[in-house]
């Protein structure tokens, strides 16, 4: 629901001419794709999926398919670091960046937010900054990282994405990747929570409340 959320916010504040999508073996994968697609086809923008086979095969990680279980339990709990994929937005940004300045972009953008902090190191503002001055001074172009939600809660992008008209039942959080959302995992909590927060109306499914 953030990436979709900053998809919309971009739409409505830049011309969008691309969304990515990664690969890159989550057990969730699968599942989450085919909204980003869906909602890419909706605004009329190109969407590309970037396979990335290499982090579920040699990453350590449970939110991977090669991991164990993804634990239940509350966002910040410390259970959740089990979900980290070490680097990951490190990875991805840069692959962004290069495709950015190979398709004439002049800036990309990302979801990260700041109830990511707690656990996702490579969420947190000095690092997006470190980052973002990285890609500027690799390429040509001078290719910018917004981050628009960095020091956002989630509430605060739910009820930035139901400002926009985003259809939130047309996107996906758990990291279970099961039929329907499960409910118990970091994110379907989080989720929930995020609804409740900002008074609107959570139209996901969940097996267990």
């Amino acid at each position: 629901m953030d990436s979709v959320t900053a998809l919309y916010h971009a739409a409505a504040e830049h011309e969008v001419t691309d969304a990515l999508s990664f690969d890159y073996g989550s057990k969730h994968n699968h599942r989450e794709i085919p909204f980003a697609r869906h909602h890419a086809e909706k605004l009329g923008v190109r969407h590309t999926v970037i396979p990335l086979g290499f982090i579920g095969e040699h990453f350590a990680s449970d939110l991977l398919q090669s991991g164990g279980d993804v634990p239940d339990g509350h966002y910040e709990e410390e259970s959740m670091k089990r979900t980290v994929v070490p680097f990951r937005n490190g990875i991805i940004l840069s692959i962004a960046a290069g495709l950015a300045e190979s398709r004439g972009c002049e800036a990309l953008m990302i979801a990260a937010h700041a109830g990511d902090h707690v656990i996702y190191p490579d969420c947190r503002e000095p690092f997006m900054q470190a980052v973002s001055d990285a890609i500027r001074l690799g390429t040509y172009a001078s290719v910018a990282v917004l981050r628009p939600f960095i020091h956002m809660t989630k509430a605060q992008i739910a009820s930035r994405g139901a400002a926009l008209g985003v259809d939130f039942a047309m996107t996906w959080s758990c990291y279970k990747g099961g039929p329907v959302h499960c409910g118990t995992c970091g994110t379907c909590v989080e989720r929930k929570e995020a609804f409740a927060l900002a008074g609107l109306t959570d139209p996901t499914s969940y097996t267990s409340h």
